[in-house]
């Protein structure tokens, strides 16, 4: 028996499609990742991480000759290039620089990551004797920033709350721990959401757009306080999802 609220004119009411699964992500395995800051902790972490787990990495560096001796040093098929040909190279960038780098970084690359997924793990942070705190940049966020910068690139913000030192540790099999992934396109995060979960031990979870950005980067500073406090490298876990 069809219901009036199924027919409008006459008509029935096409059916609606099924609400997407959540964890119905991409493969990509086929995608080459290139990892601006590769030489520094967290940029070769990823890169470690990422080329043990099967996928084509690429480290980039200011410095054409460190990004090919830390590629080295890490094998694993990993490549090591100037950051503007790391670029050019890779379908995906993660952006691992430093802090007081990245605006003057991120300019001198706009037109080598036009039509890219961009990647932003940069935590803007201060440092005094009380500890770590957060900076807030002009524009929000560093992944603001980088939207900014970047107009013609898609931008994302992941990988901030990962430790280093568990990152290298070729003695850890599994990193156990969850990535914030924001964006503002659905596509687009579902694709970083998938290369997080290419690392054992690693989920990627979607947690809101780049204007949610600052406060991720920001909880940075209380995990490092945690460190210290207990000795650890402390991660996080999103529960009930």
């Amino acid at each position: 028996m069809t219901s009036s609220d199924d027919v409008q004119g006459g008509q029935k009411t096409p059916a609606k499609a099924p609400a997407k699964d959540p964890w119905d992500l991409p493969d990509v395995s086929g995608l080459v990742v290139g990892v601006l800051g590769g030489t520094g902790d967290q940029g070769r972490g990823l890169a470690y991480r990422l080329a043990k787990a099967g996928q084509k990495v690429i480290i980039g560096s200011r410095v054409a000759e460190r990004a090919r001796t830390a590629a080295d040093e890490l094998g694993l098929g990993i490549e090591g290039l100037e950051n503007a040909e790391c670029a050019r190279r890779s379908d995906l960038v993660i952006v691992a620089v430093p802090w007081d780098g990245h605006a003057r970084t991120l300019e001198a690359l706009r037109e080598d990551l036009a039509g890219k997924l961009v990647v932003d793990c940069v935590n803007p942070l201060g440092f005094d004797k009380k500890g770590a705190y957060a900076l807030k940049p002009e524009e929000g966020s560093a992944a603001e920033q980088a939207a900014a910068l970047l107009p013609d690139s898609r931008v994302t913000a992941a990988f901030h709350h990962l430790s280093a030192v568990l990152l290298q540790d070729e003695s850890v099999d599994e990193i156990d721990t969850d990535v914030m992934v924001l964006g503002e396109s659905r596509a687009d995060t579902d694709v970083v959401q998938a290369l997080a979960g290419r690392i054992p031990g690693m989920r990627g979870v979607f947690a809101g757009r780049l204007r949610n950005a600052h406060q991720v980067e920001s909880l940075v500073a209380n995990l490092i306080s945690v460190n210290r406090r207990y000795k650890a490298h402390a991660g996080l876990r999103v529960t009930d999802v």
